[in-house]
């Protein structure tokens, strides 16, 4: 058998065993109050949480939480006012810019048709050369007219005339006035608009070319898939007219 530690005898001794060799009792009991520490720490950090409301009557808080719903209640509608606001500002930006954007292309379309820009596009070149005869005015007339009827948009004779709607033609020695200005034989007439269409409406029986032809000129028609015209027509500046009130 193992031999038995002696008793302590002095205070000092037993609190130095309890210490290092504590008995199962002496366990059982630190557990426990450690326990009750943790236990009694946990309660004074529940008691010290915000008791902001915890003194009001029941009446109070409920006209609190009313007073809370109404300011829920007022920031939406604000909210949904203030979308309503930008959905209407984008709306009526889309609206501009369309307007813009339906006015700039008018203004093209204007500008083509009175002949002020430069153009380009799918078309036909006319090559009248005289020979035995002279062409006469109006079978050169009745050929712009015959292209007109087909919607050519743009046409140019000699690369130096814009030919639009107030166009004038004049029969000189050797050629054509047209505006003013001086075309002689050969005349090259180039045109934009549907290729097929606008060499159809010279080639057709008794049409153009044949009017050309019996004044004695080659007629020769060629389908291109570009034609550029750099010529401009010459603007006047009005000195009369005026836009009406409200235009």
């Amino acid at each position: 058998m193992p031999e038995q530690e002696p008793e302590p005898t002095t205070a000092a001794e037993r609190l130095r065993r309890a210490l290092f060799r504590p008995s199962r009792k002496q366990v059982v009991a630190g557990v426990l109050l450690a326990v009750l520490g943790f236990a009694a720490v946990t309660q004074v950090r529940l008691t010290g949480t915000d008791d902001t409301y915890s003194g009001l009557r029941e009446q109070d808080l409920i006209d609190l939480l009313d007073g809370l719903a109404g300011t829920r209640q007022r920031t939406e509608g604000e909210i949904s006012r203030l979308e309503d606001v930008a959905a209407g500002l984008r709306d009526d930006s889309t609206k501009r810019q369309t307007a813009l954007d339906q006015a700039d292309a008018e203004l093209d379309q204007l500008n083509i048709l009175a002949g002020l820009v430069p153009v380009t596009g799918p078309g036909i070149r006319l090559t009248i050369t005289e020979g035995d005869g002279r062409v006469e005015l109006a079978s050169l007339l009745d050929t712009i007219e015959e292209l007109r009827t087909v919607r050519a948009e743009a046409i140019a004779i000699n690369g130096k005339v814009r030919v639009v709607a107030q166009t004038s033609f004049t029969e000189t020695d050797g050629g054509f006035l047209v505006d003013g200005e001086r075309i002689e034989a050969p005349y090259v007439i180039d045109v934009i608009g549907e290729p097929g269409v606008l060499s159809g409406a010279i080639d057709f029986a008794l049409g153009p070319k044949k009017q050309l032809e019996d004044d004695g000129a080659r007629v020769q028609v060629r389908e291109l898939r570009t034609v550029d015209i750099e010529a401009v027509a010459r603007q006047d500046e009005p000195r009369y007219a005026v836009p009406g009130e409200g235009q």
